[in-house]
């Protein structure tokens, strides 16, 4: 049966508190939220007492096991806790044009939806639905008082999220029953970057550029740079391992993962070059001796590399005697042409990798804090 006294219910709901778990927030996508709900309600069918001169009279809340009042219910709610230390708190007013107020302090445990794709540097979006358990919009309507809809208290500190935005909303929906009228609070939660800047980002940065002192650190000295660039790797899987542990297991991949995972391929890359290195040193010098040959000789030797198999033959013979001609003609110079030894090349690619790995990591974070930096 369709009561009219039932349209146009207003409710006019307040939050004072709000409070955040970080570790409920991140791994179980939840929150918390310490709120005065407030709802008020106009009913025809009371009669004012007589005696009723004040503006408005405190009822017994008992009252509200003999009056009609809204059936509210926190849609994302996972827990609701009434307060009842060291009174139940919660109170009814009656007003003289028959509107009752009604106001209770709840601690709501709420789930809220994450997308970690940008973590840490993403904005969550977490809300409170209110809705009617039974009536439908034909018998219910709620509505968000005009004036005050919602108070947050200035002096909330979260530990690593900052609310940078509130806002309230109609969330009505439609369901097989009919629509069922629904009202919610929007908090958008951005994260501080402080705590990942300095238990994340600067300590991993730190461990790839000290990943790079073996290329200061002599070829020979084997078991020093083996130790520094397993010691390097270690030490950033740790750290991977505890940026994780506040997280839900996800299967897509997240900015901190990039960040992570590229820091991992720059300390193996300088394991990878000293085993480069070091197979070089274990090479034979590469050189041979030139002694008795002109620069015409070195020229001819360097023509017969383009010669077929038979003029290479005639070649190779007409340099070899017009350099035993010229070896005992005055004046001419003689040259020794030696080839790099595999220790040159060792040493050559420690110094290119002293300029090359430092340029990459700077292009690298360029990259990284221009993509997710500004999100």
């Amino acid at each position: 049966m369709r009561h009219d006294w039932l349209c146009g219910c207003v409710w006019n709901f307040m939050l004072y508190q709000l409070l955040h778990s970080y570790v409920g927030l991140s791994r179980f996508q939840t929150y918390v939220a310490d709120i005065f709900l407030a709802q008020s309600w106009r009913d025809h069918r009371l009669r004012l007492p007589e005696n009723m001169t004040e503006e408005y009279r405190i009822l017994d809340v008992e009252w509200l096991h003999n009056i009609w009042r809204p059936d509210c219910f926190f849609k994302n709610a996972k827990r609701v806790t009434f307060h009842e230390m060291s009174v139940p708190n919660h109170y009814l007013w009656l007003y003289h044009d028959k509107t009752l107020l009604y106001m209770a302090k709840l601690t709501l445990v709420l789930s809220c939806a994450m997308k970690f794709e940008a973590y840490p540097h993403d904005t969550q979006i977490c809300s409170m639905m209110i809705e009617s358990l039974s009536h439908t919009t034909h018998d219910l309507v709620f509505k968000w008082n005009e004036t005050d809809p919602l108070v947050v208290n200035p002096d909330i500190e979260l530990p690593q999220l900052d609310i940078s935005r509130n806002n309230t909303e109609d969330c009505t929906l439609t369901y097989s029953t009919g629509n069922f009228t629904c009202l919610a609070v929007v908090f958008n939660l951005r994260r501080r970057l402080g705590y990942h800047l300095f238990h994340t980002y600067v300590p991993s940065a730190i461990t790839v550029v000290m990943s790079w002192i073996s290329f200061w650190i002599k070829p020979e000295a084997i078991p020093a740079r083996v130790t520094l660039g397993v010691t390097s790797l270690l030490t950033l899987a740790t750290q991977n391992q505890q940026s994780q542990s506040s997280l839900p297991p996800v299967s897509y991949i997240k900015a901190i993962d990039v960040w992570m995972s590229s820091c991992t391929v720059f300390v193996f890359a300088s394991l990878l070059q000293f085993g480069i290195v070091n197979y070089f040193m274990e090479t034979e010098p590469l050189s041979k001796d030139m002694t008795g040959y002109s620069v015409e000789d070195l020229h001819d030797l360097d023509e017969k590399k383009s010669e077929d198999a038979r003029l290479n033959g005639y070649s190779r013979s007409r340099s070899r005697s017009r350099s035993r001609i010229r070896s005992h003609s005055p004046g001419v110079p003689q040259y020794v042409v030696h080839r790099c030894s595999g220790k040159d090349i060792a040493l050559y690619i420690d110094k290119f990798s002293r300029l090359f790995f430092p340029f990459a990591f700077f292009i690298l974070n360029v990259s990284y804090w221009t993509t997710y930096g500004t999100m």
